[in-house]
């Protein structure tokens, strides 16, 4: 600012007199006499003074009238202070009207803008409040998505996938609404200076209206999790069990090893379950990639699948020593049996030659075999034992039990056979000497029968009834039989059989329709 020179007349300076004028006479002063051409300058000066009335007026001095013209000391001064005066005006009104501004809090608003104000106030309350609701319905949008990606981790139903294609579609309508308010903020700037009141009004108009899309939005976005529940909830459910699924899978692979060790410092190879718990290897590596890289129901199958194998494994390496000790204890017990059933398989020629001697041939034709058959059976049996102490050797567990199993039902089978003989001639024998027993117990069975299905009835069921007769009938006809010189006891004795069987049976459906128990 540059400084302005001072007027000739300014109200806050006194007028200079030219050189040579006569000063304005004042009311009341001593300036109004004129002064005496004798007086002196202190005369003077005394005669100024406002305590004491001047007496005389000094002459002139003709020194100063020539120097009237050039400024006095005091002039000079006055000068100065007119310009420092001018200067500071323009700074006193602009701090005027900068402090208004300042006491409103900042900014370049008004203290008093009437309409224009109020209606700025409730624009401002539009723009907060759709802020907010823009605000809580991002939050909700984003809660929302997290829910949405638990379930499509955990869950590839129809249900899951159209949850999905309902959220896409509801994220449309969130931005539309979240478009509509962001162009209602950016279209309407609330801090000019200059904001006429239909301009707030406007402003305020479009903002509540994107606030009230904004909130029909939150209210749609709210429904839709409220039918997520049951989506969410399993898929909650799954990824609660994921960690310790994997977990126990880990902990399972780890007690496999662990049995492994211990059975390997016995002394026992367990190759094939050593085989079998390396197979699980790549099966681990996938679980330690994680859900994220295979899905969270393949990771929870895969997890039970290792965690069962593993358990399976380590049960058996447990149980290993046991076994081995097992199959010990077979092989030595199927070993002395052959050599027990070589021995019995030797006496069935004995009795094949008193069947013969005594009894006809339909008694004892079908055990002509029996020898032949006993020794080859027994051979067969001591051959499988060898393989089966071999697989022992080699530690090849499976093998060797499937071998003592197949030495077994060879020995069993002699060993029928062997008895059939000696039990066939017992029975002959018994009969021989007395047949009327195998008639009477076969007889008292038949009328206990008869007794049954006339229980409570005066004429008994057909169903029953007829096989009754017929098994008395065939009883008859075996009874026949035994006449003769050579009488046919072993047909004899398997129609009574026979007879038996179906009386049995006929009891037992009886019973059954009645609701009665057995005896």
């Amino acid at each position: 600012m540059t400084a302005t020179p001072a007027q000739p007349y300014s109200p806050l300076t006194r007028p200079r007199r030219r050189p040579g004028a006569q000063p304005r006479p004042r009311h009341g002063s001593a300036a109004g006499r004129a002064p005496h051409p004798d007086a002196s300058l202190a005369d003077a000066r005394q005669d100024a003074s406002p305590t004491e009335p001047r007496q005389s007026v000094p002459a002139r001095d003709p020194r100063r009238d020539a120097s009237a013209g050039a400024p006095r000391p005091g002039a000079t001064t006055r000068a100065a202070l007119d310009t420092l005066t001018l200067i500071s005006l323009p700074l006193l009104a602009a701090l005027a009207l900068a402090l208004p501004a300042t006491f409103a809090g900042g900014g370049t608003r008004r203290w008093f803008g009437g309409r224009a104000e109020s209606q700025r106030a409730e624009a401002q309350a539009a723009k907060d409040a759709a802020a907010a609701a823009f605000y809580e319905l991002d939050t909700a949008q984003r809660d929302l998505r997290i829910s949405i990606d638990t379930i499509t981790a955990v869950d590839d139903s129809p249900a899951a996938r159209r949850a999905v294609t309902d959220f896409e579609a509801l994220g449309r309508r969130i931005d539309d609404a979240s478009g509509r308010y962001i162009n209602a903020v950016d279209a309407h700037d609330l801090d000019r200076d200059d904001l006429e009141a239909a301009a707030a009004n406007r402003a305020r108009t479009e903002l509540t209206a994107a606030k009230d899309q904004l909130g029909q939005v939150k209210q749609e976005l709210d429904r839709f999790e409220s039918g997520l529940g049951p989506l969410l909830g399993k898929a909650e459910t799954q990824l609660a069990l994921l960690a310790p699924a994997v977990e126990r899978a880990r902990q399972a692979l780890l007690a496999a090893s662990n049995a492994l060790d211990a059975v390997r410092a016995s002394g026992l190879r367990a190759d094939a379950l050593a085989a079998r718990l390396a197979a699980l290897g790549p099966e681990l590596t996938k679980l330690n990639q994680g859900a994220g890289q295979h899905g969270v129901p393949q990771t929870l199958e895969r997890a039970t699948q290792v965690a069962r194998e593993a358990e399976a494994i380590r049960a058996e390496a447990d149980g290993l020593p046991e076994r081995a000790a097992e199959i010990d204890h077979r092989l030595v017990s199927l070993r002395t049996r052959a050599q027990a059933l070589t021995t019995r398989a030797g006496q069935v020629d004995p009795v094949l030659s008193e069947l013969r001697r005594r009894f006809s041939a339909a008694c004892w034709q079908d055990l002509q075999h029996v020898p032949d058959q006993a020794g080859e059976n027994v051979r067969q049996a001591e051959l499988k034992l060898k393989e089966a102490q071999a697989a022992r050797d080699a530690q090849r567990w499976p093998d060797a039990t499937s071998l003592l199993s197949t030495v077994r039902a060879l020995l069993n089978t002699t060993d029928e056979a062997v008895s059939a003989a000696g039990d066939r001639l017992r029975r002959l024998n018994a009969v021989q000497k007395d047949p009327q027993q195998e008639i009477d117990r076969t007889r008292f069975a038949i009328r206990d029968a008869q007794r049954l299905a006339m229980s409570g009835r005066t004429t008994p069921d057909p169903r029953h009834a007829r096989p009754l007769d017929d098994a008395v009938a065939r009883l008859d006809r075996a009874i026949t039989t035994l006449e003769g010189r050579h009488p046919d006891y072993w047909h004899f004795l398997t129609e009574t059989e026979a007879v038996r069987q179906t009386v049995a049976r006929v009891v037992s459906q009886i019973r059954e329709e009645r609701g009665t128990p057995g005896h």
